[in-house]
Formats: C-alpha cells, sequence, structure tokens
C-alpha cells in the first residue's frame, strides 16, 4: 500500500503555492529533485542542467556517452522506423547496432566508449531487422510485435 501520509503535498499546499514566486518554485522543485535522485544524476544541483562542473576525462566521457545521436523515429502499422544522421561513413565500419523489444542501442561512435540508448515507440520482434545507409542517413527497419494477446486480472472485494 502507497504511504500517502508521505506524499509532498498536502492540504496547506494550495495556498503555499498560491503566494510563492517562480523563483521559489524553482528552489523548490530542485530540492524535490535532489532528494528524489542520487547525486550523480544531479549535475550542478540542478536535474535539468547538462553542464558539470568536475572537468576530469571520466565524467566528459559519461558526458559525452549521454548525449542523442541526431535521429528521427516513426511507425507503421507494421514497422518501426529509425533514422540517424551520420556525419562519418566511416562510423559505419566501427559501430554496433543491438535492440531489445523496445529499446535500440547504438555502440561506438563517435567514439569507441560511447553508447546511446534509444526508447522504440512500440514492442519489435526479436528478428528480421534491418539497416541501410543512403545520403548520409542510417535507416533501421524493425517489425513491430503483434502479440496483442490480453491477460485479464481479477479484483478481489476486500
Amino acid at each position: 500500500m502507497f504511504p500517502w501520509n508521505l506524499f509532498p503535498f498536502d492540504k496547506e499546499m494550495k495556498s503555499k503555492m498560491q503566494h510563492m514566486k517562480p523563483d521559489d518554485i524553482n528552489q523548490y522543485i530542485q530540492e524535490m529533485m535532489g532528494k528524489a535522485f542520487p547525486n550523480d544524476m544531479m549535475k550542478n544541483g540542478s536535474f535539468f542542467d547538462g553542464a558539470s562542473s568536475n572537468d576530469s576525462s571520466e565524467n566528459k566521457r559519461k558526458d559525452h556517452t549521454a548525449s542523442t545521436l541526431p535521429s528521427s523515429i516513426f511507425e507503421t502499422h507494421e514497422f518501426v522506423f529509425v533514422r540517424v544522421k551520420m556525419k562519418d561513413e566511416e562510423w559505419l565500419r566501427q559501430m554496433k547496432i543491438y535492440h531489445t523489444s523496445n529499446l535500440l542501442i547504438i555502440e561506438h561512435i563517435p567514439d569507441i566508449e560511447d553508447k546511446h540508448t534509444i526508447t522504440l515507440p512500440a514492442l519489435v520482434n526479436r528478428k528480421g531487422a534491418k539497416a541501410d545507409y543512403h545520403d548520409e542517413v542510417l535507416e533501421i527497419k524493425l517489425f513491430k510485435s503483434m502479440d496483442r494477446q490480453l491477460s485479464e486480472i481479477h479484483v478481489s472485494d476486500i
């Protein structure tokens, strides 16, 4: 059972929020995010900042791998398409592409230690994926999973 008494919004919260300034609201949200997420997810004390104050090579590599590739995703009735803009054709020789039922993982581009994860909009099959490269765009075609089995869950009376 969820501990509702620990929920941060109580009856007085509405009146408190009406009298707060935007800067106060931002500070409150940053404090709540700081409590909810570990420090390594928080950059410079702000969840939304992408900059890091530490200049070690490990942190630079983590920030670089957290960046996303320029890509677009769309789906049809039968397929999910992912298009990735490739700046260098040499990337095709060094990259590795993997996928799970809902994630596409691209490794080793632009640097060998980089890893990019793209969340797919629908579940896809394990087999039958295909990748084509034309005009500096890598197009990955994945078959959608047509498993639409439903299982009913019975709710018992208390």
